[in-house]
């Protein structure tokens, strides 16, 4: 898209406006219209000929030419609105507009004298064009908005047109019904409108201006009040916007409906275009803002600030001031939700696809944005949330977020993705279903770098919440406890564990009942309640089948005994935690397949220079905290010796000291302590015994 005459004429049309000291009027069309009307610039060559410097220089040096050029280009967009964009000059001078104004908008939202000047009325510019209109005028900013949301729905520019006609009886952009231009079929909308490509630029140039205009909120300062809403996303998504429902529809269809893969062609990604995976993600990323809105702005008295409580509530609904959290709590159809729930499963997909070409399928990136779309559809939508539970589909949610969560265990940069994967998981194990679904075998071989096993999902979830744990970064230590709760929330319902995951369970709380650890922190103690929970819960709900966690709780039964002989005084922590002890090597299983990782898998990115690689702060490596026993071939425990010596951890313990005696005598290990008995051994070995794979010598 344009000539270098064209870039050379819009570069000199910037140089003019940086180096003129006198306000250029707005009546100046002449020289206004070199920005937008004379040149056919793409984006890039908007971002490349207007830089960051000389936008700053305009806004301190000549304010009042920056104020012009930005109500000049809304004037434009409203303009082009208006008449439909019926010809190719007219849709050319709306696409520059809108390049000009997302390269200025972020400008002009940081310094903080200009953050009201979208929301001020332009004297003269009122609604008939007179000066006794200036009190009716619409501020900039709604003005701004209201154009793009006629131009998201405006025939032969963004979608396709119902008739086929001259200029002169092309249809009204104002007439029309704009739900019966609904980008994709889905839900609420059954016709699927034939394919674009140019439509499909020109949705994304409109939405990427949309994501601008909403952006105001990443320049503010913090503020712990939660009652300042952002007021474009507040506008646009209230009853103001005439299209705010197919826009919805159209937003969510066209992200649910998208398959990267197409026909499974190889290559077909490096030999064909794709023009609508950018408009997937720029419409994702505009859900996830509208939705936000009324997660903690909301004023609406039927609302308490979370909206868990009026998801399904049909009355009064949540946020009925958000249009967009109004519509998506009211989506009720099963065939609408196994719509989205198969769209936003196969995009979560993608990424685990397995092709015997290397590189031949097409890869998506946006997998953040869609783990946030899935948080916000099951968090304002309750009905959704019970028809993932009940269908063999979570399942298909589950890998993916797992792959994630150990994909990123390591990079700090992507601390945010291992929250929301978490709380989804943490949202999901709070119902028996999740539990239940877990049982299924696990069959489908994801490349993760985990311990190669035979078993189930459950197996998987505590396979790699244990990755997670032992070699995650240290700004993951907050989430330990919403992990071991996820364990706990679905341990009834577990009907077999293999060794594998059984070993895992057993290693973390050999590592978390340490006296070092126990008592160096003072919440430290509520990972040892968890892991105890979920060992209760297994051998009195599922003891039948989990044969492999009761051997390897008989095999580590020292472990419960300390705990059952914790000592409570402080004279006995203070000894333990000075006792200078240096851990031997690991010991090499040589039948175990624990350091074997699956297939094809490729170690977690490293974190960011500088970071800590262990996850329990200031303590030696997790795997270095245990293994100090080992059972012989009689079946007897031997304990291992340390060989030399370390020094003991720095900081002032007293709280953890002092704390000790209460929530010591609360940790419940009798279920499994009970397995101690000579009687109950009998009974656990002759449940293992024909266990020919259990690995240890």
């Amino acid at each position: 898209m344009g000539s270098a005459d064209s870039k050379l004429n819009f570069r000199k049309a910037v140089i003019q406006l940086t180096t003129k000291t006198q306000p250029v009027e707005a009546t100046d069309d002449a020289f206004w219209d070199q920005f937008w009307a004379d040149t056919a610039t793409s984006v890039q060559d908007v971002f490349a000929l207007v830089p960051a410097a000389e936008i700053r220089a305009v806004r301190e040096e000549s304010p009042s030419n920056l104020a012009t050029l930005c109500y000049k280009a809304v004037e434009k967009l409203v303009q082009g609105a208006e008449s439909g964009c019926h010809t190719e000059k007219e849709r050319q001078i709306v696409l520059n507009c809108c390049r000009l104004l997302t390269r200025i908008l972020p400008y002009i939202f940081e310094d903080p004298d200009w953050r009201g000047f979208f929301w001020s009325t332009v004297p003269g510019a009122g609604r008939g064009g007179g000066d006794e209109d200036d009190e009716n005028a619409r501020p900039l900013a709604e003005s701004l908005l209201l154009a793009v949301a006629d131009l998201l729905f405006c025939p032969d520019f963004t979608v396709q047109s119902h008739r086929r006609s001259t200029v002169d009886t092309a249809e009204d952009i104002h007439s029309i019904d704009s739900c019966e231009y609904i980008w994709e079929a889905g839900v609420g909308f059954a016709h699927s409108p034939q394919p674009n490509y140019i439509h499909d630029l020109n949705r994304t140039e409109l939405l990427k201006l949309l994501l601008t205009c909403f952006s105001e909120a990443m320049y503010l300062p913090p503020s712990s009040d939660s009652s300042n809403a952002n007021p474009w996303v507040q506008f646009f998504c209230s009853t103001e916007n005439r299209h705010a429902l197919p826009l919805f529809t159209s937003l969510l269809n066209v992200v649910c409906a998208y398959d990267p893969v197409g026909y499974g062609i190889p290559y077909n990604h490096l030999l064909f275009s794709d023009y609508r995976e950018p408009l997937v993600e720029e419409a994702a990323q505009v859900l996830i803002v509208t939705l936000d809105y009324d997660s903690s702005t909301s004023s609406s008295p039927t609302v308490d600030g979370t909206t868990t409580g009026t998801a399904m509530d049909d009355v009064d609904p949540p946020g009925p001031d958000n249009l967009f959290v109004n519509y998506l709590s009211r989506i009720h159809r099963e065939e609408d939700f196994q719509f989205i729930l198969k769209g936003v499963a196969r995009l979560l997909s993608n990424p685990l696809v397995q092709t015997y070409l290397p590189n031949s399928a097409k890869k998506i990136q946006f997998h953040q944005e869609l783990l946030v779309l899935f948080w916000k559809l099951c968090d304002f939508n309750k009905k959704f949330l019970f028809f993932v539970l009940k269908s063999s589909d979570v399942l298909d949610i589950l890998v993916p977020i797992l792959y994630f969560l150990n994909d990123a265990r390591a990079d700090q940069s992507r601390v945010g993705l291992m929250h929301i994967g978490v709380f989804i998981l943490l949202l999901l194990s709070g119902e028996r279903n999740f539990g239940v679904r877990l049982n299924k075998p696990y069959s489908v071989r994801v490349p993760m770098d985990i311990p190669v096993f035979t078993g189930t999902h459950a197996d998987l979830l505590i396979i790699v919440f244990h990755k997670i744990i032992t070699s995650g970064h240290q700004r993951l230590q907050p989430l330990f406890d919403c992990l071991l709760t996820v364990v706990v929330n679905v341990s009834p319902y577990l009907k077999s564990l293999s060794m594998v995951a059984a070993n895992k369970l057993l290693h973390l709380l050999e590592a978390f009942s340490t006296t070092w650890f126990l008592f160096s922190a003072v919440q430290n103690h509520h990972l040892v309640f968890f892991l105890l929970e979920v060992f209760n819960n297994i051998i009195q709900y599922q003891f039948d089948g989990n044969s492999n966690l009761v051997y390897a709780v008989i095999r580590k039964r020292n472990v419960f005994h300390q705990l059952a002989n914790l000592p409570t005084d402080s004279q006995s922590i203070q000894k333990g935690l000075q006792r200078k002890k240096r851990p031997p090597e690991p010991i090499s299983r040589t039948n175990s397949q624990d350091g074997v990782s699956m297939e094809g898998s490729r170690p977690a990115a490293p974190a960011e220079p500088g970071t800590l690689k262990t996850s329990l702060v200031a303590t030696p490596g997790i795997d270095k905290l245990t293994e100090k026993s080992q059972v012989s071939e009689d079946g007897t425990m031997r304990s291992l010796e340390p060989e030399s010596s370390q020094p003991p951890p720095e900081g002032n313990l007293s709280s953890a000291v002092s704390d000790g005696e209460p929530w010591s005598g609360k940790l419940d290990g009798d279920t499994a302590l009970k397995l101690d008995r000579p009687n109950d051994k009998v009974v656990a070995a002759n449940i293992v015994k024909h266990d020919c794979c259990l690995g240890f010598q």
